[in-house]
């Protein structure tokens, strides 16, 4: 999850609209990547986080390998510019 930086409506869809751009750029380019999304909150709740990602992996080393991606680490670096937070859990199904 991401907190962005931005105050306006405008830039926060801006920069959602380039995270999403980036990191939907991934699939297929990262080995073992199954899917990735990101959604933003609906904007209904005060102090709830703006934006969600959810990506599947193969498996925990391909989940590692995606995080060290130079593709990846490219679109996080957009990420990190625009956000001021981010909560992050790994888990298997």
């Amino acid at each position: 999850m991401f907190q962005l930086s931005a105050a306006s409506d405008a830039e926060r869809a801006a920069d959602i609209s380039g995270m999403s751009e980036r990191l939907g750029a991934l699939a297929g380019v990262v080995p073992g990547l199954q899917s990735i999304s990101l959604k933003a909150d609906l904007g209904l709740v005060e102090g709830h986080w703006d934006v969600v990602l959810v990506s599947e992996h193969d498996d925990n080393a391909a989940l590692e390998a995606y995080q060290a991606h130079p593709a990846h680490l490219e679109a996080a670096g957009f990420i990190r510019s625009v956000t001021n937070d981010r909560a992050t859990v790994d888990y298997e199904l």
